[in-house]
């Protein structure tokens, strides 16, 4: 028989081990119960965040992620309302909420087993700023900066800048987050899109949130959603490229592996040899159109443009096309892709899309072939104006032919600005320069002196020249004219009201002008408005960039 001391120590002991057990169940029913917490987190893309603005008088959507059929609720304080909603079997939610006119500040609480609110919102004008270095070419490097960056102050301006981000899939979510316009952020961020931005603030005297998404060195397909690509036959080279690029990289890969296991031994008898260590293997990058890579066809689109569908924006600044210059007839179909491919996903009908043509620069800096490439890369951008509720600031005159990243973005974005305060806002004001409309041989007449009575002229005829045109100098420059023959050579032109003249006395029946065709052409032609005339040509005789793709 066991002593009562005994007995007392195993009753304790046996109480220990039950007071452990219920310790342990505790502890893992608090862990599991925080696991589930942790797992039903309410959760919003980084798009919606502090010091966001919404589309004002939309119906705009927000969305996230919760736990399976979870119940949530939706807050605006502009109209105290509420919405209740239920999230689906994958934990995907979605809502619409009215925004009232422009104002702010507002909060957005978003509440279910967790609770996320949204502070200084306001509502105002939401515009993406999209395309390649032009557009990412930061305030701090623009003209002027000395003057722009400290006066970069003003709380009805937000940005947001999406981190550069290639995907082979569509993301649902980008890295980036809002911030009031100050001289900090201001410095860093896009110069087009923030004087864009603060001409529109300015004018219409609302909040505008400017969605900043550009990576340098990018061609438009990288920005194109892939079913847009395989749909169009003539964008088939691209992605064979890809598919090509993809392959030599993974045979890279390979020979790469079997170069290091050569090496690794080498090192090893370089050791026993006492020899000296052989060089590594170099490793070659992997190709432009290979995984991965900034190049690669809906690369891009995935990884920073997909992300922001469906949040309501007014519309689209898109400043790109010195990538696709060597294939400009392809950029003919491959930037309305582009524009049809945003307008579709987006689903919020044909918002206004308003595009830079490419400035003069000397392409042959880069290649020793002096192509005409710049000019058939504007006329393709030219062409895309017959797409409805576009336009385009022509940058003609504000170019440097030696740097391709001109420092002037202040009139860029104000051209651009133009563009959306008289064709989406109504204000009354041109917007273009003048932009060719068709010709007319016609027989000489008194305004062409130098011309014989016999000869026959050109005269050419333009839209936005209402008020009429005007030479910055003494002549007209940059005009050439041809005949049967096809060979252009340098031609005179004289204003005639809002129409010009154009001849060569060589030449005496012309058939075709061209304008400023040329890479480095920095042409003096304007509407009395002063916004510069696009380059041009009246023929379509095959360019020299016919067949690359």
């Amino acid at each position: 028989m066991l002593e009562p001391g005994i007995w007392f120590c195993l009753a304790v002991f046996e109480t220990e081990i039950i007071l452990m057990r219920v310790s342990f169940y505790v502890i893992v029913c608090v862990l599991l119960l925080n696991f589930k917490i942790v797992h039903a987190m309410i959760k919003m893309p980084a798009l919606f965040g502090n010091d966001m603005v919404l589309q004002q008088d939309a119906n705009t959507p927000i969305w996230g992620l919760a736990e399976a059929n979870e119940q949530i609720a939706v807050e605006t304080s502009w109209d105290n309302s509420k919405q209740h909603l239920t999230a689906g079997p994958d934990g995907k939610w979605f809502v619409k909420v009215k925004t009232p006119k422009a104002g702010g500040p507002y909060n957005i609480i978003v509440s279910g087993q967790n609770k996320i609110n949204l502070q200084n919102v306001l509502i105002g004008e939401v515009w993406i700023c999209s395309g390649q270095s032009n557009m990412g070419f930061a305030l701090n490097q623009a003209a002027n900066t000395e003057e722009e960056v400290p006066a970069a102050r003003n709380h009805q301006i937000r940005f947001f800048t999406i981190k550069s981000s290639v995907s082979s899939i569509p993301e649902a979510n980008c890295n980036g987050s809002w911030s009031e316009c100050t001289p900090e952020t201001a410095a860093q961020f896009s110069a087009v899109a923030y004087f864009f931005g603060k001409r529109l603030q300015k004018e219409l005297n609302v909040p505008v949130g400017l969605v900043q998404a550009s990576y340098a060195g990018t061609p438009a397909e990288a920005w194109v959603g892939m079913k847009a690509l395989q749909a169009e036959p003539d964008f088939a080279p691209i992605l064979l490229r890809y598919a090509k690029g993809i392959a030599d990289f993974n045979n890279a890969q390979k020979e790469h592996a079997k170069e290091l296991a050569q090496w690794e031994e080498a090192i090893k008898q370089a050791s026993i040899l006492k020899k000296p260590t052989p060089p590594k293997p170099y490793y070659l990058q992997m190709d432009q159109t290979g995984p991965g890579h900034s190049q690669s066809p809906s690369g891009l689109y995935n990884g920073m443009i997909a992300p922001l569908i469906p949040y309501c924006i007014r519309g689209v600044i898109w400043y790109q096309g010195e990538c696709n210059a060597w294939r400009a007839y392809q950029y003919r179909k491959l930037f309305p892709s582009l524009i049809e491919n945003w307008r579709k996903e987006w689903q919020q009908g044909d918002f206004p899309f308003y595009y830079v043509q490419i400035a003069p620069f000397n392409y042959s800096i880069w290649d020793t072939i002096d192509e005409p490439i710049g000019p058939e890369l504007r006329e393709a951008q030219m062409m895309a104006l017959a797409i409805p509720n576009t336009g385009m600031a022509v940058t003609m005159d504000i170019g440097d032919i030696n740097d391709i990243h001109p420092k002037n973005k202040k009139d860029v974005g104000d051209r651009l600005a133009r563009l959306a305060l008289a064709k989406t806002y109504n204000r009354h004001m041109v917007y273009s320069g003048p932009i060719y409309k068709f010709m007319r041989i016609e027989d000489s007449n008194s305004k062409t002196q130098s011309a014989k009575a016999h000869d026959k002229v050109i005269r050419l005829f333009f839209d936005h020249a209402d008020s009429g045109l005007i030479a910055k100098g003494d002549n007209l420059t940059c005009f050439e004219i041809a005949g049967e023959d096809r060979t252009f050579v340098s031609a005179n032109a004289l204003i005639d009201g809002n129409t010009i003249i154009v001849y060569n006395n060589k030449v005496k029946n012309p058939v075709a002008v061209r304008f400023a065709w040329s890479n480095t052409a920095v042409p003096n032609l304007f509407n009395k408005d002063g916004l510069p005339a696009s380059s041009f040509r009246t023929d379509d005789w095959p360019g020299v960039t016919v067949g690359r793709n």
